[in-house]
């Protein structure tokens, strides 16, 4: 994917390529994660744009400890919205919000 980006008239977002390239890395772990959390979703099923969406949610949730979960949440929330079906801003909520508890669950006290 990094590739078709060198091919862009402008240069992307150096915190866009971050991310692209932190999906790309971690794509087998994303891709368990969305497995192990969507109850009854192939991944491979699921609309192109919400499975790209929850990919970069999963990724920021997991590598991205200085962005505040909430907000990962509500920019993927936004993007599904206004990008794919009508359903699939509940879906990318309730999805990434399961992975949340889990990837950024707060330590148990000592």
């Amino acid at each position: 994917m990094v590739e078709l980006l060198q091919d862009l008239p402008i240069e992307p977002d150096a915190y866009a390529l971050d991310l692209l390239r932190g999906v790309e890395e971690h794509n087998v772990e994303i891709d368990e994660l969305l497995r192990e959390y969507s109850e009854h979703w192939a991944v491979e099923r699921m609309p192109a744009v919400d499975r790209a969406v929850l990919r970069l949610g999963c990724y920021e949730l997991a590598h991205e400890p200085d962005v505040p979960t909430a907000v990962v949440i509500s920019e993927a929330v936004d993007l599904a919205k206004q990008y794919s079906t009508k359903d699939s801003g509940r879906f990318v909520n309730g999805l990434l919000a399961r992975i949340a508890e889990q990837v950024r669950a707060p330590s148990p006290s000592a």
